[in-house]
């Protein structure tokens, strides 16, 4: 098909729909304020969920919703370190005897070495 030509039509380009006698949804239109000064307004839906941040068509920075408020923080992961975890597996006094048991090894090990 890289020879011949489709007659009357080009692909992909033309929307073959008439939008005469057709109900649009209802829009409404959306301020957000760069923190470099820059205004991008962008048409939404009216049932949409509206986002508290839209990227800066000049900049590319995130621009925050004029009317809505600055979106929450979200709350960092605490690292957890290794003795966190033994001690979600493990209580003190399970840690304490087996510490013991493996004094013992130790002290038994070295008694036969000497």
């Amino acid at each position: 098909m890289g020879e011949r030509v489709l007659r009357g039509s080009r692909l992909g380009t033309t929307s073959y729909e008439i939008d005469r006698n057709t109900d649009l949804a209802p829009r409404q239109e959306i301020a957000f304020d760069c923190p470099h000064g820059h205004e991008t307004r962008v048409p939404m839906s009216a049932e949409a969920e509206l986002p508290a941040t839209w990227e800066c068509g000049v900049c590319g920075v995130p621009a925050q919703r004029r009317d809505g408020e600055a979106p929450e923080a979200k709350k960092g992961r605490v690292p957890r370190t290794h003795w966190d975890m033994l001690l979600e597996r493990r209580s003190l006094d399970d840690l304490e005897e087996v510490l013991a048991e493996r004094l013992a090894e130790l002290h038994a090990g070295q008694k036969k070495s000497a």
